[in-house]
């Protein structure tokens, strides 16, 4: 279970909060408040009722806090009492986070004020108590009670942090220039505070600009397996072993968070009261954002599913039935077995709750590509020191002789057994095995690929030398490109050594990251345009450009050796000629067919298709395109009934092929136009709209751009075209 929490933040509102300073293009208030925002929505993305917070604000017009009648406390107003902090909270804060029109506030004062807080609501349990004080330093500060606040900080336990807009930090390389003198006090007063509280002072850009640095999510660990790893039978044999045993996930595949389906509320669904509201509203009830902006309230979705059955006797023929009336059954063929609720054990294997090494393998036999899960770690029994040193001595023999256990898994009764490879993890700090799933005969997939290195051919000779084999010279080079791509030293530790470049606890997933990031600026910023992605989400997309300077010249090398060239850009030419054989032969002379110029009704297609294989001519193709119109359009007008509608269906199709392919999407096109217009219109004998529904339902409308590149006819065209107006 995660730790209770109370955070306080303290925030300066004051007047002077409201200038720009240094070129910056925002106000030390919205600078800071990029750090706090963010904080906040952090802790409400957690949906944990132990994550509470407060708000303070520094400075303000009024005064609101239970020791305001003291001169001591006044502009000291508590915008948030702690609590768990959810989004209508979120909203409300907002329109409270406003620069005031007075500089009076003492920030010990609202330091006073937080420890009175946290102090009431958390009183001796146990709880992770921190105040965060963001401010610029500029107003009046009462240091004369601080060695008895930091007295009552440390008793508590409370962590202080400090940061100041424009704090000096000669380790980040900040120094305000011609600091105003009541700043440079107020800086010294709260740094000597922080380091008796032992707690953090900072300057903010170093607190913004590393808000960028994704937070790792602490997960709690908790067991897929708790019992014996056995070697041997325990019944059959005295000198079997058994080891009691804990095994944890070592990695996991973090996903990020999945969307849910809203809906905006009406005020009929409003005035329901659903039990839902609660939960899933995602807007203030008054449906209106800081900025005076009307957002829509959503509210969740509820699925219901229905079951339903062919029944001839039923209008409609379907008839609803229960969930509980349904059977199952295993598809068998085209049949399906039916196996009944009673009988349902006969397809499970009974198993008992175990985990049994089966024997063991050479570490040199095994082959990388057998890993099938994400790895898990076992341990021995916590509290157990038997158990200790029974799983060390079994590491450290599979250590010695460079070999892996495997071993057989049922986590819990009745479930299907795994096979497992363990293999021996001996650190400095600790020692325990690494499992893996391994595959069963049935989870292998075995394919034959040409090899690499050689060219068999048909007669069974082997090639060492051929066209589509790397030559020495090629091979060379590139090794030497992959050398020089080097990742594995290109990096720098903080001493300047090489190191790794990617290391895996820098390298951070970009889509969980991203998701997050826009879900917590969408939170504070409902209309505003959200943010490109934080650099250090996008520094491992592509090679350092270091690095690709250092490997240009074999680069060039290797391009040479292979004979790339480049590929010259598709030319959107009017290509009437059709593909020649290899042989170089004329089919058509061989065949002795001759230029057809007219096409009968009787054999359209083939004789369309025959008249454009011999023309080469723009005017012989319109003019076989427009025999083939008149005869489609013929089909159609003297169809009795739909008898006629396939054969011109199919001549369309085969027209829309045929000049899509000569590029010349045009006359098909205008003519298709035509034709809906006649069809629409009823000119074609009769209602002939059944008609336009067999184009609409074979796809053969216009011909678009992503077809033709000469076609102008975007996507959203032809799907309007297509419809029946």
């Amino acid at each position: 279970m995660a730790d209770k929490e109370a955070t306080v933040y303290i925030i300066d509102l004051g007047l002077s909060m409201g200038e720009k300073r240094y070129g910056r293009d925002e106000t030390d208030l919205d600078w800071a408040m990029r750090y706090v925002w963010d904080k906040i929505t952090t802790t409400v993305a957690t949906g944990r009722k132990t994550a509470l917070v407060g708000v303070i604000g520094l400075r303000t017009d009024e005064t609101d806090n239970e020791l305001g009648e003291e001169e001591a406390f006044e502009h000291i107003s508590v915008l948030q009492p702690i609590s768990q902090i959810l989004m209508p909270n979120l909203r409300d804060l907002q329109g409270k986070i406003r620069v005031s029109e007075t500089d009076s506030g003492d920030a010990i004062s609202a330091i006073v004020i937080a420890i009175q807080m946290i102090t009431a609501y958390c009183k001796k349990l146990k709880y992770k108590r921190k105040i965060v004080l963001v401010t610029n330093g500029r107003g009046s500060m009462d240091a004369d009670d601080i060695g008895e606040i930091t007295k009552k900080m440390k008793k508590d336990g409370i962590e202080l942090v400090v940061l100041g807009v424009d704090f000096d930090d000669p380790e980040y390389h900040v120094e305000e220039e011609d600091k105003d003198p009541v700043k440079a006090g107020n800086e010294s007063t709260l740094k000597a505070l922080t380091e008796d509280c032992d707690g953090v002072f900072g300057t903010l850009k170093q607190a913004v600009s590393e808000l960028g640095i994704p937070r790792i999510k602490p997960v709690r660990p908790v067991p897929s397996y708790k019992g014996q790893l056995t070697l041997g039978d325990l019944e059959a044999f005295e000198t079997a072993l058994a080891i009691d045993v804990e095994r944890y996930p070592r990695t996991m595949i973090a996903k990020p968070p999945s969307a849910t389906q809203f809906v905006e509320r009406t005020d009929e669904a409003a005035n329901e009261g659903d039990s839902m509201q609660s939960s899933h509203t995602l807007a203030p009830d008054s449906g209106t954002l800081a900025d005076g902006k009307t957002a829509g309230i959503l509210t969740a979705i509820k699925s219901s599913r229905i079951y339903q059955v062919d029944d001839e006797n039923i209008i409609g023929g379907k008839r609803e039935v229960a969930r509980e009336e349904l059977a199952k059954g295993y598809e068998y063929g085209r049949t399906a077995v039916h196996i009944s609720e009673s009988d349902e054990n006969v397809t499970k294997l009974e198993t008992q709750a175990s985990m049994g090494i089966v024997g063991f393998v050479q570490k040199d036999m095994y082959e990388r590509y057998m890993n099938m899960s994400v790895s898990c770690v076992i341990i021995a029994q916590k509290a157990n020191p038997k158990a200790s040193i029974a799983l060390s001595s079994l590491v450290r023999a599979l250590f010695e002789l460079e070999s892996y256990a495997v071993a057989r898994l049922v986590t819990k009764n009745d479930k299907p057994p795994i096979m497992l490879l363990l293999a021996p993890s001996v650190d400095v700090d600790y020692e325990c095995l690494i499992d893996v799933q391994l595959p069963f005969a049935e989870d292998i997939r075995n394919y034959k690929f040409p090899p690499l290195d050689k060219v068999v051919t048909v007669s069974g000779k082997t090639l060492k030398e051929h066209r589509n084999l790397p030559t020495d010279q090629l091979v060379k080079a590139m090794s030497d490109y992959v050398d020089q791509m080097d990742l594995s030293t290109f990096g720098e530790d903080d001493e300047g050594n090489p190191t790794e470049y990617m290391q895996t606890d820098e390298t951070y997933s970009p889509l969980l990251h991203r998701i997050n990031q826009a879900i917590r600026w969408r939170a504070v910023h409902p209309l505003d345009p959200v943010p490109p992605a934080y650099e250090i989400l996008t520094k491992y997309a592509h090679p350092p450009q270091d690095l690709l300077n250092l490997a240009r010249k074999n680069l060039k090398d290797l391009t040479a050796a292979a004979d790339v060239k480049k590929v010259p850009p598709k030319q959107k030419s009017r290509k009437r000629t059709r593909e020649k054989p290899l042989s170089g032969l004329n089919v058509e002379e061989l065949l002795g067919r001759q230029k057809r110029t007219r096409i009968s009704a009787d054999n359209a297609i083939p004789e369309f298709k025959q008249m454009l294989a011999t023309t080469e001519d723009l005017g012989a193709i319109q003019d076989a395109a427009k025999q083939m119109s008149h005869i489609i359009i013929s089909q159609i007008k003297h169809s009795l009934a739909d008898s006629g509608y396939g054969r011109a269906t199919e001549g369309l199709r085969v027209m829309r092929e045929e000049l899509t392919a000569l590029e010349e999407p045009a006359i098909y096109n205008d003519f298709i136009k035509e034709l809906k217009g006649k069809i629409m219109a009823g000119d074609l004998g009769g209602d002939r709209r059944e008609m336009w529904w067999e184009i609409r339902r074979n796809q053969l409308g216009y011909i678009t751009s992503k077809m033709s590149g000469l076609s102008s006819i975007t996507d959203e065209q032809a799907k309007q075209f297509l419809l029946a107006k």
